[in-house]
């Protein structure tokens, strides 16, 4: 029964759902202006390359 009413208490548990939102619409408008503004393109992919480092890094340790 304790089993349960962790998983029922996970499901309710929307502490990270805000950060998720807010990252993907910065996501949105990356992608946005890089299909507005090719020059900004190449940047735009330096930075999501180094997030993915870093956060692949964090994942490791």
């Amino acid at each position: 029964m304790q089993q349960f009413i962790l998983k029922l208490q996970i499901w309710k548990d929307q502490k990270g759902q805000d950060l998720i939102e807010y990252a993907l619409m910065a996501g949105f408008v990356a992608v946005a202006a890089g299909a507005i503004m090719p020059g900004v393109a190449s940047s735009i992919s330096t930075i999501f390359s180094k997030v993915a480092s870093v956060m692949t890094a964090a994942a490791n340790t």
